[in-house]
């Protein structure tokens, strides 16, 4: 089975990256794939994992970890083939909470891929192409294909000031159309992860 972590890039009370990643998750259960059983979903919250300040006194490249945030982070990011990225747009850039939690770690995130889902007043675009230069330098592989939510079309205020994230069909189209090339691209690269491992192989 392939494992994709739906990762909230945000730890800012009064965040919507919550909302955005549920509305992800429930859109990506709707994918074949995972209705069959052969692509697991789990959200997984930077915020649980309250990292300070990158304090570790090795480069990530390295591998030696001497903090017990630092090893439990690693471990659940070990765990996955891909990733689903979840992020807002802060001043042109992606939340410095998601780069910090990204620099903490290096081969937990190698040869694995991964697709955004970004969301601002731009749509987070600009966001999404600073999260793609970081991706290249811990080795993911990002897909093309990408979402970019825009509070004033993708969320409803009928019923909250704050608004609810409801995109269309269309969204939820190129969510899918995202999710494919995520699961082909961490299949592929399993031959990287594992030489033992077949790319083919569906176990």
């Amino acid at each position: 089975m392939i494992q994709i972590a739906i990762i909230l890039g945000s730890t800012r009370p009064g965040r919507r990256v919550a909302d955005v990643a549920q509305w992800v998750a429930e859109a990506a259960g709707r994918h074949p794939a995972v209705k069959t059983g052969q692509v697991g979903l789990e959200l997984v919250d930077i915020a649980d994992y309250e990292l300070p300040l990158l304090d570790e006194p090795a480069p990530a490249v390295i591998g030696y970890y001497q903090h017990a945030h630092t090893k439990r982070w690693a471990a659940t990011i070990a765990r996955f083939d891909g990733f689903v990225f979840v992020t807002p747009e802060y001043n042109s850039a992606i939340p410095a909470a998601l780069k910090n939690a990204i620099d903490y770690l290096y081969a937990e995130w190698n040869d694995k891929a991964a697709g955004i889902v970004s969301y601002g007043v731009y749509g987070g675009t600009r966001a999404a192409e600073q999260l793609r230069q970081t991706m290249g330098e811990i080795k993911i592989a990002d897909v093309h294909a990408q979402v970019a939510i825009n509070p004033y079309f993708d969320f409803d205020f009928t019923d909250s000031k704050a608004g609810v994230c409801a995109p269309g069909e269309r969204q939820e189209t190129a969510l899918i159309t995202m999710l494919d090339e995520v699961l082909a691209w961490s299949q592929a690269l399993r031959v990287l992860r594992d030489p033992t491992t077949s790319a083919t192989s569906r176990s």
